[in-house]
């Protein structure tokens, strides 16, 4: 009989960015401390990604911060002289992530199958994670731990929320029976963001079904000026929260709304992993791929249609993972998918 791999004593995660994707690895992190409680789990991180996850039990964080370039990289490697990892994770095919991971130094060097991988990722690698087409980002990143001689346990996150990220969630309106629809606008890819007048018209119609509106964001330009004009179209009082959040009291905050209206977007994954609905605008990308992992009826998926519209083909025919990032794209989603999501839920769930 075959010898089951050896349990490896220490394990190097590589997965940098963003906010979604990094949401996306605590199941993986759960399933390998559930089997290996005493396994030495290092993550290399970006820095907003490790604002978030800070505090997350038995795992040691190394932030790199892409500012920094080769000098950070080598900085990184200076770091881990003394140290040899029995295994990196890299979970990240992006040029800058595959050069980073040879800056790590481990006996086994796990990344994509041959169908994920690009910019040589490759090269960086010794061993590939199973080729399976048609699955969930979260599952790929899940089957990193196949490699290790372990199966993907059932998904459950374990979210680093302090108590005080969740008092000042409880402070920003009170607990009166009326449900909340929070409003995040903004992805950080501008042609997947719905249009300011359409957020309005939704938010309206939740407002006269007798929910609270409340908008969030970061403290871009761009999510500022959102905000500004998602006001401006609605004719209902909306609670403006964009910008006064920290990362830590996001999940506390969308974790408070009874749904929550987004794009494909960081807040989208972060609010379901904190058990909260999400009605996520997808046309741009596949809700399939990158929807909200635990609950998609709330979602619109126009995803087919622009598959049709701007690439000629039903989205059946395109490579897995094919983004429709086009000028206009979103303008696929109407007014009346969004509502009709949002009465999907309130028929479901009350309010």
């Amino acid at each position: 009989m075959a010898q089951p791999p050896p349990v490896p004593r220490s394990i190097c995660l590589l997965r940098l960015s963003a906010l979604g994707d990094v949401t996306h690895v605590l199941p993986l992190v759960d399933t390998l401390r559930s089997a290996w409680p005493d396994v030495a789990l290092t993550w290399v991180i970006g820095k907003g990604e490790q604002r978030l996850l800070d505090g997350l039990p038995g795992v040691e964080f190394i932030v790199y911060d892409k500012q920094t370039g080769l000098a950070g990289m080598r900085a990184l490697r200076r770091g881990l002289r003394d140290r040899r990892f029995d295994a990196l994770l890299q979970m990240q095919v992006a040029a800058r992530a595959n050069l980073l991971s040879a800056f790590i130094p481990a006996r086994r060097r796990i990344g994509y199958d041959r169908s994920r991988s690009k910019d040589l990722h490759g090269l960086f690698i010794n061993e590939r994670i199973p080729d399976r087409p048609g699955i969930h980002v979260l599952d790929a990143i899940g089957s990193f731990c196949e490699p290790l001689g372990l199966r993907p346990q059932p998904v459950r996150w374990e979210m680093p929320v302090p108590a005080e990220a969740r008092e000042w969630a409880r402070a920003q309106w009170p607990e009166d029976g009326r449900p909340a629809l929070l409003v995040s606008p903004c992805s950080s890819h501008v042609r997947r963001n719905w249009f300011a007048d359409r957020y309005a018209a939704v938010a309206d119609h939740a407002a006269a079904q007798g929910w609270r509106v409340v908008l969030c964001g970061g403290r871009s330009q761009l999510e500022r000026e959102s905000a500004d004009a998602i006001q401006a179209a609605m004719s209902s009082p909306a609670l403006d929260l964009v910008g006064k959040d920290t990362l830590k009291q996001l999940p506390a905050l969308l974790e408070r709304a009874a749904l929550v209206m987004t794009p494909d977007s960081g807040p989208m994954h972060i609010a379901n992993a904190m058990g909260t609905k999400v009605l996520g605008l997808h046309a741009a990308s596949n809700p399939a791929r990158s929807g909200p992992y635990s609950d998609r009826r709330y979602c619109v998926d126009r995803y087919d249609d622009a598959a049709r519209k701007y690439l000629g083909k039903p989205a059946a025919e395109l490579k897995w993972g094919t983004k429709i990032e086009f000028d206009g794209v979103m303008e696929l989603v109407t007014v009346d998918d969004a509502i009709a999501a949002f009465e999907r839920c309130r028929a479901d769930h009350g309010g």
